[in-house]
């Protein structure tokens, strides 16, 4: 909370100084240098530091604009407190339209790494140790995987009251309580006591502009509950997110071409029919049913499907039908106000 100089990578930011930094990482083979950026925000006046970070997986690109969008937006001018944004976690998969690093390692498997071990180990430990160490707070953006599609969604440990409290002030249609994993950055973050929010949206090597300016919006939001920005008073009542406690796939029974039946955010019950599976000639194989009552956060785009492979993605609530299409309604509605940089809108 105190307004001393902020050392990162041996360089000193001082209250009040803006600042980006490349910060070293391990070198191609081809002997060219390769650098974490970084951006430093130190405000004059007190307060939290949080962490924003993009492509720790190298292919999922939404949450690089967001971070733009960000660090160039007016609301962030009269900080208190310090923002620290690393758009490019993953340089080396961003180079290679790839969501591994070259050592074909998950860098957030990686995590708190260490200075001798492999290039994903080494990359984890100077970002843990240059950047998440300095924090109070982090919200890590994500997209799907490649040719997979997710709703704006935030993932987190909502048994913590400080991490949910977080989560519902970011402002996304559906918090997701998520275990931590052997290796992520939630986990790193956690066992120093640093409450982290996983942001979801949207699918790999695509930009997307609804879950681009709901993943700017939150971390506003969620600057303005940790007191960094001033609060604004709204006309629109708040989103109220749907809590979901477990979430699981909807595997297809058979092989073939898939005509959807639903979208991401639809509420489903159980038995519903999702999909249609047809072979070549037209002729119907068999239906992709949902198993459960819930909501659907994720969904393979592909029109092509093995049996077995994973289709929808079901948040599991019981809420009522009519109650969730005006909640994703509104989150729709609230996201075409004001308060956003003045970029020209993104192709979809």
């Amino acid at each position: 909370m105190s307004r001393d100089a902020l050392v990162i990578a041996e360089q000193r930011i001082l209250p009040g100084e803006t600042r980006k930094l490349e910060i070293p990482i391990v070198r191609l083979y081809t002997d060219t240098s390769m650098f974490l950026p970084v951006y430093i925000k130190h405000g004059k006046k007190p307060g939290p530091t949080l962490f924003v970070s993009a492509a720790i997986h190298g292919d999922e690109l939404n949450g690089i604009e967001i971070i733009s969008r960000l660090i160039n937006s007016k609301s962030v001018k009269n900080l208190r407190g310090t923002l620290i944004a690393v758009p490019l976690v993953n340089a080396y998969g961003v180079l290679n339209l790839d969501r591994y690093l070259p050592d074909r390692r998950d860098l957030n498997r990686s995590f708190p790494g260490s200075k001798k071990g492999s290039l994903a180990s080494r990359l984890a430990h100077i970002f843990m140790t240059e950047i998440v160490q300095q924090c109070d707070y982090g919200i890590d953006l994500h997209t799907g995987a490649i040719h997979r599609s997710n709703l704006p969604q935030i993932r987190a440990n909502l048994d913590d009251k400080e991490t949910l409290s977080m989560a519902q002030a970011f402002g996304a249609p559906v918090l997701i309580n998520s275990n931590l994993r052997d290796g992520s950055l939630r986990e790193s973050a956690n066992e120093l006591g640093i409450p982290i929010l996983l942001y979801e949206a949207g699918e790999a090597l695509r930009f997307d502009e609804v879950s681009i300016r709901a993943g700017y919006r939150g971390i506003i939001n969620v600057m303005r509950h940790l007191e960094m920005l001033s609060k604004r008073s709204s006309k629109k009542p708040p989103i109220k997110p749907f809590i979901a406690r477990e979430s699981g796939w909807v595997r297809a029974p058979d092989s073939g071409f898939v005509m959807h039946q639903r979208e991401l955010g639809d509420f489903v019950n159980k038995g519903d029919v999702l999909a249609v599976i047809k072979d070549p000639f037209g002729d119907v194989i068999d239906n992709i049913k949902s198993h459960t009552a819930g909501i659907i956060i994720g969904k393979q785009n592909i029109p092509l499907v093995h049996e077995g492979e994973a289709v929808y993605h079901i948040a599991y609530v019981n809420k009522a039908q009519e109650s969730v299409v005006e909640h994703i309604e509104r989150f729709h509605n609230n996201l075409g106000s004001t308060d956003l940089p003045s970029e020209p809108l993104l192709d979809r």
